[in-house]
């Protein structure tokens, strides 16, 4: 894994970035390490630059920006400790580069931190997870953290391909085996020999195939159509499937000797409702993606932030993608803010259910309920720290803005957050 070079006088002044970084699984290089290629360097305003290319600058500054790297200059991210949040997730983005999975929710760390260890055995892998949770995301980091990186990821739909042409697709088949089989196809397990072969949507495959799939992987060869005798294959096969599979198999529908076949080692992905912490490092990644052409980046403000964060995202990360993309059209100028945030339906604050709730219409909604732990949480972590605000703040991972925010919100409630002793050893 490349690692990030940071300079002394950065880390003086940015610990808490070196840190999170450091706990979202980026390799931070000791001082003095060789630079090498791959590496980023980030380095403050007046650090010497020795690869401008490979390097990212960090300064404080009242005014939140981001200048992306251009005709040889690096990027530069400016931002006020109040602004923590966001500006940590955008040099996260740029260090750690596309293909690194983004993660800033403990869910979502431990999730990542598994798929490194099983990535290391070479066994079947089921990931469970609803529609849009980065199913594939997790895939992929499993691969490339696998000895078979160099080798082909092969990822395929199986709810996206005619049911009969499934079977030529994966296994292959000879000239003349079919219908205008003009020449002959070695389907996707031959294709991705060495390398791995990702199964989405496998609860769609019908039963036959599933039979078929079974065998290759007892014994690790397929059979062209056409063809008589087997052909070997090394792949590692990761199944995807947004349905609980024992229920598929309970009602009849998926194969039982499959399903535990598959199961070696199964993952769950949560939904974007369940990991909120990851919504500010998803929304800098995809800022940066979709608005890598302008000369200065949108900055999402702490409220347009907070607005993400109070969204229930029935459509989960695919939901935030088309809301981060409809906000860099609305905002046109530098910054992000909470009118330009725009969903699909009209704004549930930590509800699931179909209609609309306000904490108005039942005293015990969701909404009301995931407050009053919030409240709860930043009592215990106040109590925790003695009372330190700027403490709190950071283990919470939360600017202090949005904590004075959430403590004058708890007032206005008749919660009592800071307890008379906790104001006396703050004053």
């Amino acid at each position: 894994m490349p690692s990030i070079h940071p300079s002394a006088a950065l880390v003086k002044q940015k610990y808490a970035l070196i840190s999170a970084l450091r706990a979202q699984g980026l390799a931070i290089a000791e001082p003095g390490a060789a630079f090498l290629p791959g590496d980023t360097a980030l380095v403050t305003e007046g650090d010497v630059i020795a690869h401008p290319a490979r390097t990212v600058i960090v300064n404080d500054g009242p005014v939140p920006s981001l200048t992306p790297a251009q005709g040889g200059r690096p990027a530069t991210v400016t931002y006020p400790a109040s602004e923590a949040g966001v500006g940590n997730s955008f040099v996260r983005a740029l260090v750690a580069g596309p293909e690194m999975p983004t993660a800033a929710d403990p869910e979502s760390l431990a999730l990542f931190t598994l798929a490194e260890r099983v990535a290391q055995a070479d066994i079947t892998v089921l990931i469970n997870g609803p529609t849009g949770t980065g199913k594939e995301v997790v895939a992929r980091a499993i691969h490339a953290q696998s000895p078979r990186a160099a080798k082909p990821f092969v990822a395929i739909n199986c709810a996206a391909l005619p049911e009969s042409m499934l079977e030529a697709l994966l296994f292959g088949h000879q000239k003349g085996a079919f219908t205008g089989a003009a020449q002959a196809g070695e389907g996707f397990f031959r294709a991705a020999d060495g390398g791995t072969l990702l199964l989405d949507e496998i609860a769609e495959m019908p039963l036959q195939l599933q039979a078929k799939l079974l065998r290759v992987l007892q014994e690790r060869e397929v059979i062209p159509l056409g063809a008589s005798m087997p052909q070997s294959v090394d792949v590692r096969v990761i199944a995807c499937a947004n349905r609980d599979l024992q229920a598929e198999v309970a009602a009849g529908r998926f194969r039982a000797d499959l399903y535990y076949r598959l199961s070696v080692f199964p993952l769950t992905t949560k939904s974007l409702n369940e990991r909120r912490m990851d919504i500010p490092a998803l929304a800098a990644t995809m800022i940066l993606r979709h608005a890598a052409s302008r000369a200065v980046m949108p900055w999402p403000s702490v409220a347009a932030i907070e607005k993400l964060a109070m969204h229930n995202w029935p459509g989960n990360v695919r939901e935030l993608e088309n809301v981060i993309q409809r906000a860099l059209l609305f905002a046109g100028g530098a910054t992000i803010e909470p009118e330009h945030i725009v969903f699909d339906r009209p704004m549930v604050a930590n509800d699931t259910d179909e209609t609309p709730l306000t904490v108005t219409t039942a005293e015990a909604t969701l909404g009301k309920v995931v407050q009053m732990s919030e409240f709860a949480a930043i009592r215990e972590m106040l109590a925790a720290c003695g009372g330190n605000r700027i403490e709190t703040a950071k283990r919470l991972g939360i600017s202090e803005r949005t904590l004075r925010y959430r403590l004058a919100k708890a007032r206005e409630q008749g919660e009592e957050i800071i307890r008379p002793s906790s104001r006396a050893m703050m004053a």
